[in-house]
């Protein structure tokens, strides 16, 4: 199932900007870690983090590991397949199919990783931690988990009515 994905066509949304400072002994040393999620509207998301002592190489290094970390995701009339937890560390995230006209009820750090995706119907909740690099990696994680009828009917080997 692992289909070549063109990174080109990706559009990258910068979710957080971190600025860290490092107290030496000689002063301050400050540096920037960006998070990053990439997505062409169509099904296809990735996430990336890098960490630099600018902003634009921050942003870069998480561009280039958001290109490496690209999935697909199954997509029916604009919202997901069925229910599903995605979970990373404390953070869980519950995603529901919503009706067509309900919109994106979702956080910011969420709402970005299924708008890539474009997904354009869904609620969602989040429990545990709010932290965006968290939130962000478990609800890609549910998202990789979500599988279409035609998928679990070959899986199963019967027919789902």
């Amino acid at each position: 199932m692992a289909q070549k994905i063109d990174t080109d066509r990706l559009e990258e949304t910068v979710v957080k900007i971190n600025r860290c400072t490092n107290v030496t002994k000689g002063g301050k040393s400050m540096s920037f870690s960006a998070l990053v999620v990439v997505g062409d509207k169509n099904g296809t998301i990735g996430y990336g983090f890098g960490k630099a002592r600018e902003v634009p190489n921050a942003v870069g290094k998480a561009v280039k590991d958001a290109n490496k970390n690209v999935v697909s995701v199954p997509i029916v009339n604009g919202t997901i397949t069925h229910e599903v937890w995605g979970r990373y560390k404390t953070a869980r995230v519950f995603m529901k199919p919503a009706a067509p006209g309900t919109g994106v009820k979702a956080g910011t750090s969420a709402r970005t990783v299924l708008e890539s995706a474009g997904i354009t119907d869904i609620l969602t909740k989040c429990y545990g931690t709010r932290n965006p690099l968290n939130v962000v990696k478990a609800t890609a994680e549910g998202l990789k988990s979500l599988r279409t009828r035609q998928e679990i009917e070959l899986l199963r080997g019967v027919k789902i009515e």
